[in-house]
């Protein structure tokens, strides 16, 4: 079984940080099982319409992250033809992965789809481009309660009034309240976009319990960071998460564990790492042209 163990091995750095970290490898286990179970809606259509390439792209990135679960299901998408395109290489590989860590259902699959060949999706080698399709936002909307889809559908509707995608406006919706316009945090972040008392104040925010009025000022300071981090999504949800002064003291991310999840997070919601922005809104942060100076002499030596 030395040709499993391999691939499971040659998974990208998540597979390998839970190794040394039963916290992280627990989070990686839940955001695995998170991601199979969105697939599986999206496969069967229960209660968002059914898009099963975007399952596929989901159960390629929990398989990615491990579970034997999205394993085997990917692996019945390529050995039916179902969201992709039939491929019983891949097909085979993925039960023989599932297989190996405890996977009943796939182990019996394998006789099926040929003999091994260890040809693998690109999308286990390349996470970063998994989610090209961004969000189904109105499959996402469809499945909340109505309490929460009146205000997912405030949120979508207001985002581009501010030059926001709706797919990035409702993942930083979701990640920071699941849309609950009363959510007070431990650090007094309040209602929807959870403003803290300062963030309030400078993007006009008089009632941050008001569903609107939390929203735009959210949705302001987002645009405020899309611009002062030239639309990077993973610098602008880490100073919306952290503060913008700490992603310039750290000079990216900062290395803080909840910064980095949320970010992550953000990135696999919205499919994407750049977003437009608006530079009239305020000039970039000093940081960036003091990375592009560093990267341009490291270049020139």
């Amino acid at each position: 079984m030395e040709w499993a163990i391999g691939l499971l091995l040659a998974l990208p750095a998540p597979a390998a940080l839970a190794v040394d970290d039963k916290r992280v490898a627990q989070a990686f286990a839940e955001q695995a099982r998170y991601l199979a179970k969105e697939a599986q809606s999206y496969e069967h259509g229960e209660g968002v319409p059914r898009d099963q390439p975007y399952a596929a792209r989901l159960y390629c990135e929990s398989a990615r992250l491990g579970d034997p679960e999205a394993m085997y299901s990917l692996g019945w998408m390529y050995a039916n033809g179902r969201g992709v395109e039939r491929n019983d290489a891949y097909a085979n590989t993925l039960f023989a992965m599932a297989a190996f860590i405890g996977n009943t259902h796939a182990e019996r699959m394998q006789r099926y789809t040929g003999d091994y060949t260890g040809a693998v999706p690109d999308c286990l080698h390349t996470p970063s481009e998994i989610l090209q399709q961004r969000w189904p936002v109105e499959g996402l909307i469809a499945r909340l309660s109505a309490e929460r889809q009146a205000v997912a559908r405030m949120l979508a509707d207001l985002a581009p009034q501010y030059g926001i995608q709706p797919a990035l406006a409702l993942a930083i919706g979701l990640t920071e309240s699941a849309l609950n316009p009363e959510a007070l945090s431990p650090k007094n972040a309040m209602g929807v976009m959870q403003l803290i008392p300062e963030t309030a104040l400078r993007f006009n925010v008089s009632r941050p319990y008001d569903p609107e009025q939390n929203i735009r000022g959210g949705l302001a300071y987002l645009r405020w960071l899309l611009a002062y981090f030239e639309g990077d999504i993973a610098l602008a949800a880490a100073g919306y998460n952290a503060g913008e002064g700490a992603v310039d003291r750290h000079r990216g991310v900062p290395p803080y564990r909840e910064t980095r999840a949320y970010v992550d997070r953000i990135l696999r919601h919205v499919g994407q790492h750049r977003h437009p922005f608006d530079s009239a809104v305020v000039g970039p942060s000093r940081m960036l042209r003091s990375l592009r100076l560093a990267a341009q002499e490291d270049h020139e030596t």
